[in-house]
């Protein structure tokens, strides 16, 4: 905890919300109005659920640290965002398949991550690699095969942002 205590999440910082912009902006465009949202590993600062909240959407935040409330986990939702989680997870299947039970049909799932190569030369030097809290990395692969283990639909944002679709 005390390496994520490190990280400046200040929600009025620009900076950081066009980081988060990555996925609030396409995620955005495809959600109906006033939806009902989760942000799953919110940090010290939560944000992204500040940035839907003024466009109209009512979310709720989960982070195992910051906010460890449970029941969020109790609720359906239209969307559920995850930024700079999933190479934290040590059990990442068993966190996306909770995730994708809590959301509705026809809701969608973002998450963003870098993305590793196929280059093992340059995975060996990587930054993120070399994070010591950084566990799991994926490929594109990786979230086709999610995408074709929940028969969901995906569409992939620049090199980091993944947004899947599950089907009505």
């Amino acid at each position: 905890m005390e390496r994520y205590d490190q990280h400046n999440n200040d929600p009025e910082d620009p900076r950081y919300r066009e980081f988060l912009g990555r996925l609030f902006h396409p995620l955005c465009e495809l959600l109906e109005p006033k939806s009902k949202g989760l942000d799953f590993g919110s940090g010290p600062g939560p944000t992204l659920n500040i940035m839907f909240e003024e466009q109209g959407h009512e979310m709720n935040i989960y982070d195992p640290f910051y906010a460890d409330d449970p029941t969020v986990f109790e609720e359906t939702y239209d969307f559920i965002t995850s930024t700079e989680v999933a190479e934290h997870l040590h059990n990442p299947k068993e966190e996306f398949d909770k995730l994708w039970s809590c959301l509705r049909p026809g809701g969608y799932l973002g998450i963003m991550t870098k993305l590793a190569t196929d280059d093992k030369d340059h995975f060996a030097d990587w930054h993120y690699r070399l994070d010591n809290t950084h566990v799991t990395f994926y490929t594109r692969d990786t979230f086709r095969w999610l995408a074709e283990y929940w028969d969901a639909s995906l569409n992939f944002y620049k090199n980091s942002v993944m947004i899947f679709q599950k089907r009505s």
